[in-house]
């Protein structure tokens, strides 16, 4: 392309849908031409000076399979600045296939997790590697099925009506209870207006019996 010298230099935009098997594997975004070899391939970059390598990125959107409203990417929106220039960025992804059943969409599509790492590629101190972006994916064994199940109405009655006749039962006890103890607390207060007399004998000793009419009896 052709830069204008009067603006500020400005960042490649990527975007578009790669097809890959399902299998481990990876894609990445480096300097200089690719040249297959029985091994996969190598990045031809001996032209290109280190000091204007810049691999600061965003990640808009990255996403696995058919586009799903609702389903969350954790990579989308992402943002690293490089503090050096030869550095590398890895994303090691999890796919996981996921099939949806609901009432609106019935689809089949795949969600991942991610791990993120980032270094300082520097030979001379033993940290080896290609700066650049690299997503290195792995496809799950298992499968997720999502599936929206809503419940009937008999058994929404069912469960109202066992509700309903538990609080009943829980306040026919608790009624019950409060019942019972009321009248202990009752009867001890209704215990205490019985008091012993002393009834003078003819010999000169006392008895403590109660009396057999209480004072609030009329003569």
């Amino acid at each position: 392309r052709e830069d204008n010298s009067l603006q500020s230099p400005d960042a490649c935009r990527i975007h578009g849908h790669l097809y890959v098997n399902k299998v481990a594997g990876n894609f990445h975004i480096t300097v200089g031409k690719a040249i297959p070899h029985p091994r996969g391939h190598a990045h031809l970059a001996a032209l290109v000076s280190h000091e204007s390598y810049n691999f600061s990125h965003r990640i808009d959107h990255l996403s696995f399979g058919e586009l799903i409203p609702g389903i969350i990417n954790p990579l989308d929106g992402t943002e690293k600045i490089a503090s050096d220039h030869n550095q590398m960025f890895q994303y090691f992804i999890t796919v996981v296939p996921t099939k949806l059943h609901t009432y609106k969409i019935s689809a089949e599509t795949h969600q991942f997790s991610v791990t993120e790492r980032e270094r300082v590629i520097n030979h001379a101190a033993g940290s080896h590697g290609v700066s650049g972006i690299f997503m290195k994916y792995d496809i799950s064994s298992l499968m997720v099925t999502v599936t929206e199940e809503h419940m009937p109405f008999w058994q929404f009655l069912v469960r109202l009506c066992g509700i309903i006749g538990g609080i009943f039962s829980t306040t026919g006890i608790l009624h019950g209870v409060g019942r019972f103890v009321a009248e202990i607390i009752f009867c001890r207060f209704r215990l205490g207006s019985y008091r012993s007399t002393s009834v003078p004998l003819p010999d000169g000793h006392s008895s403590n019996h109660l009396p057999l009419i209480t004072e609030n009896s009329t003569h």
